[in-house]
């Protein structure tokens, strides 16, 4: 029989696993968007599927660790951090299907997308980048720096949908277009915020530390309570 700390292992390998290969399906989302690339976003969608499966795996195989009567708390935090991570990693692949079904959809891209969007989007595909980084390494350092960056996709996003307005007005962009970007960049949005919550797991899981609902910001997290 496996011991506690050899199943732990396993699981903490599959949550990797499982970042890695979300993080392919949303990179597959945005270049299918950026490309218009129909057959790329059907692959997408068809990849959800293994996720789905994988997210229902990592979650059965993590309960019965918390029965094998494991007191300190350290222990815990670690299948309890892997729970939370593996429920945000599968909304994160939910926000890329979402991408990739635009590109289904019947509204034609038009022949420039907005850099600012280009910029967006990479940004957060670098967050989700290290955010698996962070996760795989026990990287507090680099979870707050995921954490502090979000701030700059909210700009991001401000400064998008003010170019979406002035083109729409400037004829430049549709109006059917320009609904269906914001609903992608709400999408987007969405994904820096899973990230985030990731990044929240990483550092309580590794230092005790609660970040999360601080009005303050990131870079001072304050410890839990006694």
């Amino acid at each position: 029989m496996q011991t506690f700390n050899e199943r732990l292992a396993h699981l903490r390998n599959d949550i990797v696993s499982q970042g890695d290969r979300v993080l392919d399906l949303t990179l597959k989302a945005v270049e299918s968007y950026f490309d218009g690339d129909r057959e790329k976003a059907r692959a997408v969608v068809a990849a959800d599927e293994e996720v789905d499966r994988v997210d229902v795996e990592i979650e059965r195989a993590s309960i019965p660790l918390l029965g094998m009567g494991m007191t300190d708390e350290k222990s815990i935090r670690s299948v309890l951090t892997i729970v939370k991570v593996n429920n945000e990693l599968e909304r994160v692949a939910d926000c890329a299907v979402d991408v990739a079904e635009a590109v289904l959809s019947d509204v034609a891209l038009p022949a420039r997308i907005p850099d600012v969007f280009r910029v967006m989007a990479n940004s957060v595909i670098g967050m989700l980048r290290d955010s698996n980084r962070a996760l795989a390494a026990g990287n507090v350092s680099l979870a707050q720096q995921v954490l502090l960056f979000d701030d700059t996709v909210a700009m991001l996003k401000k400064e998008l949908m003010r170019t979406a307005q002035e083109q729409v007005a400037a004829g430049v962009l549709p109006v059917d277009y320009a609904f269906r970007l914001l609903t992608i960049t709400k999408s987007i949005e969405r994904i820096a915020d899973h990230c985030t919550n990731v990044c929240e797991q990483v550092i309580y899981l590794h230092s005790g530390l609660i970040v999360r609902h601080r009005p303050e910001g990131w870079s001072k997290p304050l410890p839990p309570s006694p």
